[in-house]
């Protein structure tokens, strides 16, 4: 037990390590929030080497940038997955960052409310989107280059911000929150919560979808038993016109990451990297 605690601590101290700053999303009180702020807890559930965290209060940016040779003026909010619960800050956040930095771009990973705190979750993300367009200069980045990523749960709360992008869900905090915070791209990575709607129909508040619908990658496997979330948001995206590529690959399961043994895993990045490129979004 004070083994599986000093490795959850060190992998915790490892994820603050690599990024390069960590940036709190409500200057004050946090909208709608009734615990005071703290610092997240790490979940009793460390399976897997995944770092998981809970009980955030305090929703968070850690920022992760690339070489500055490398950095091509493209960003991207990573929302780890965790059904709402907690967060895999590792396997779904910073080492997807190392990925995207690789490819030039400066992550974001997000620390949004858990547990089960959806329309707090959808809040952090928008107001996330605002500050980093708000200091785009500061990154070194295009904030009309701006996207979000997303697994599981995560995936779900990107789905959410590219078809909410435009409601009020929190009162005005200062300036930043008068700029857009409508993402350039979405990115679906084995998606729960989507076919929530009447007969697994999709999920209502996802049905705002026009052509200012972020273009979007979305990808699961076919033994995955959240599969059909995929396929119905993918086909709602073909019918309203937004430009989506999906894949479906026929094994991998759920919750993968990118981590090297699942061939769900290790095929998604390949398809995504063509993706991001043939959208202007990399070299």
């Amino acid at each position: 037990m004070k083994l599986t605690i000093l490795v959850s601590l060190f992998s915790l101290f490892a994820l603050s390590a690599f990024a390069q700053q960590k940036l709190y999303l409500w200057p004050g009180s946090v909208p709608g929030e009734k615990e005071p702020k703290h610092d997240p807890v790490l979940s009793d559930n460390q399976s897997g080497n995944v770092t998981r965290m809970t009980n955030v209060t305090n929703p968070a940016m850690l920022v992760y940038e690339p070489q500055k040779s490398l950095n091509n003026g493209s960003a991207v909010i990573i929302c780890p997955g965790g059904a709402y619960l907690s967060l895999a800050m590792n396997k779904e956040g910073s080492e997807v960052a190392e990925w995207f930095n690789k490819l030039g771009f400066t992550a974001f990973v997000l620390q949004y409310r858990v547990p089960e705190k959806r329309y707090g979750a959808l809040q952090d993300i928008q107001r996330a989107m605002r500050i980093i367009r708000s200091d785009a200069a500061k990154w070194k980045i295009d904030p009309d280059k701006l996207g979000v990523i997303g697994f599981s749960a995560g995936a779900d709360l990107c789905a959410k911000l590219s078809t909410e992008y435009d409601v009020k869900t929190y009162p005005v905090t200062d300036n930043v929150d008068n700029l857009s915070c409508r993402p350039a791209f979405a990115m679906i990575i084995y998606p729960g919560y989507l076919d929530m709607g009447p007969g697994k129909s999709l999920t209502p508040e996802l049905s705002k979808m026009d052509n200012n619908t972020p273009v979007s990658f979305v990808f699961q496997a076919a033994d995955d038993a959240s599969g059909k979330s995929s396929l119905i948001y993918a086909d709602a995206l073909r019918a309203a016109k937004v430009p989506v590529e999906m894949h479906l690959v026929p094994k991998g399961g759920h919750g993968y990451g990118m981590r090297p043994g699942n061939p769900a895993a290790e095929a998604w990045p390949k398809y995504a990297e063509v993706w991001l490129k043939m959208n202007g979004l990399t070299k």
